[in-house]
């Protein structure tokens, strides 16, 4: 479950961050997941709870942004929206498509004391 890696490493980082912007308590993060970041956001959840027992960030709420994936599809020239990796474009039928975005995650914000 690398879900609970992820979960520590966003603790990580609000830990570092709050040393660097002088806080003490996050009270909400919300993360931005594309489509194709391979992250089961249930599983996710779960080990945020989990992790973040004793840290300035318990009892925190995890809002989970989904992002579409979008690639550029060659012979179209165009940017399609696509739900996994090796679809077909929805407009040619084509398989020439290069991926642009979807398999980022990012902390988008924080609400913090």
């Amino acid at each position: 479950m690398h879900e609970m890696a992820i979960s520590e490493s966003i603790i990580g980082i609000l830990e570092q961050e709050a040393q660097r912007q002088n806080y003490t308590r996050v009270r909400k993060v919300r993360l931005e997941i594309g489509a194709l970041a391979g992250v089961e956001t249930e599983a996710l959840r779960f080990s945020f709870d989990v992790v973040t027992k004793g840290t300035l960030a318990e009892d925190a709420v995890l809002e989970i942004i989904a992002m579409e994936a979008q690639a550029w599809c060659l012979p179209c020239e165009r940017v399609v929206t696509i739900r996994q990796r090796y679809d077909a474009c929805p407009d040619c039928g084509g398989h020439q498509l290069q991926v642009t975005c979807g398999e980022e995650m990012r902390i988008k914000d924080l609400e913090v004391d």
